[in-house]
């Protein structure tokens, strides 16, 4: 049980860990055209996200899937750009049909994110007898990470939108530029680094 509590804090610290902010970023594109009313929406969202990191994470650990480091270390940075952007963009009312897209997306992109980490968690697993209780205990850390986010987002919106009354979209398209803006210096320095 102990070393579920060592990969459940894991999971945490790697969403959390500001020295990789690049997932807090990406957590932050998906939740920023929300409001508290839309909790669960956002809850399918992040667990989509979540489920395409874990299975990831899984392929790589039982060597799978190997993809060159240097490639997913740019195209992290592009999902997080692809989604702050297309906040941008959407118009202000949705479709009923967009969510489905929304969350087809944020499985992918979870996918190219759990690359990131892949190899580091592959050298962690190497020593376990079992794989199963690490890397449940791990996705468990990284979904409550992602929603401490998510809590963070929604609360700080619904003070921008209801107590400042700035409105909605306005306050979408402010977080969401500056997610863009922040993701797009990370990529271009991953290009020429």
């Amino acid at each position: 049980m102990q070393d579920f509590g060592i990969y459940f804090q894991l999971g945490i610290q790697h969403l959390l860990d500001f020295s990789g902010y690049d997932h807090i970023l990406f957590v932050i594109a998906l939740s920023s055209s929300y409001l508290i009313a839309d909790w669960r929406k956002v809850i399918v969202l992040v667990t989509a996200f979540t489920v395409g990191h874990s299975l990831t994470l899984v392929l790589s650990v039982f060597n799978l899937i190997r993809v060159n480091a240097t490639l997913v270390e740019l195209l992290i940075p592009l999902t997080i750009v692809i989604t702050a952007f297309s906040n941008v963009v959407k118009r202000q009312r949705r479709q009923a049909g967009n969510d489905w897209l929304n969350y087809g997306y944020a499985l992918f992109f979870g996918l190219i994110h759990g690359l990131g980490f892949s190899n580091y968690l592959r050298s962690l697993l190497g020593q376990e007898n079992s794989l199963a209780g690490p890397l449940f205990a791990f996705n468990l850390g990284l979904e409550v990470g992602q929603l401490a986010v998510v809590f963070a987002v929604l609360v700080l919106s619904f003070i921008v939108t209801g107590v400042f009354a700035v409105h909605r979209r306005n306050w979408s398209f402010f977080l969401s530029s500056a997610t863009f803006g922040i993701a797009l210096v990370m990529m271009l320095e991953r290009i020429g680094g």
